[in-house]
């Protein structure tokens, strides 16, 4: 953990100042972007946040993945609270000039995972239905959400990594998705909160997707365009996360 904790040069800001509370890891990960007008974002994403653009353009991440090894600082991994799927729709945003993600919806097979994150971290966690298997290097990627009162919303894939590295050129679009290290959120009461995190440099690849299902995006009032999402993929990445610090 000190050794990632020492590596901080390719970040844009400082680490907290704070302790970290959690690690995670993230594994067989696919970034799905697609290209969206900010006329289109701007009534869907709080006030209070800047939306962020790309040579003009907003963006929107539809991410699958699975988390393993979660712990807090203190304690030692719990079996089967350590690990679950996730799928999560996002953008990207500003506040006070620091760039962040900020979530549509989060939806996880944990619900324990589910109910720490809307409680803690005042983020739009949804329970579902989640698989996740492997053929070779293929992931076969599946999720329906089955929380109560929330919006419908199905994902079905099948994506692998090419051999082909992405890396993160300076300036590059892959920069500016991956080079972020917060999320914002707002409480029930409209306090917007960033949420810092750390990590390396996401080791990315370029990927191929077999997409059947997707109305991840759709469920929150986001029409995804009609062409082919630019794909990167990750085979894991160790993260550490602080506590939420309210943004004034």
């Amino acid at each position: 953990m000190q050794t990632l904790l020492e590596n901080i040069a390719h970040r844009p800001y400082p680490l907290p100042n704070t302790r970290w509370i959690m690690t995670q890891t993230w594994n067989d990960l696919l970034f799905s972007h697609w290209p969206v007008k900010p006329a289109q974002l701007r009534p869907l994403i709080p006030p209070e946040l800047e939306l962020d653009t790309y040579e003009g353009e907003c963006w929107i991440g539809v991410v699958p993945f699975t988390m393993a090894h979660i712990r807090l600082r203190t304690l030692p991994e719990v079996p089967g609270l350590s690990a679950t799927v996730e799928l999560n729709v996002r953008t990207y945003v500003r506040a006070q000039g620091i760039p962040g993600v900020y979530f549509f919806s989060l939806d996880a097979s944990s619900p324990i995972a589910v109910a720490s994150a809307r409680a803690f971290f005042h983020l739009p966690y949804f329970n579902a239905q989640m698989r996740v298997a492997h053929e070779q290097d293929m992931t076969i990627y599946s999720s329906h959400r089955t929380h109560r009162g929330a919006p419908t919303a199905d994902y079905q894939a099948r994506y692998r990594p090419l051999p082909q590295e992405a890396p993160t050129r300076p300036g590059s679009v892959e920069e500016w998705f991956t080079e972020r290290y917060c999320l914002y959120a707002l409480d029930k009461r409209r306090h917007l909160y960033r949420g810092d995190i750390h990590h390396m440099r996401w080791p990315l690849w370029q990927a191929e997707l077999e997409s059947g299902v997707n109305t991840m995006a759709q469920a929150h009032g986001v029409t995804l365009p009609d062409t082919q999402p630019l794909l990167h993929y990750s085979h894991q990445l160790k993260v550490l996360i602080w506590p939420l610090q309210r943004v004034k």
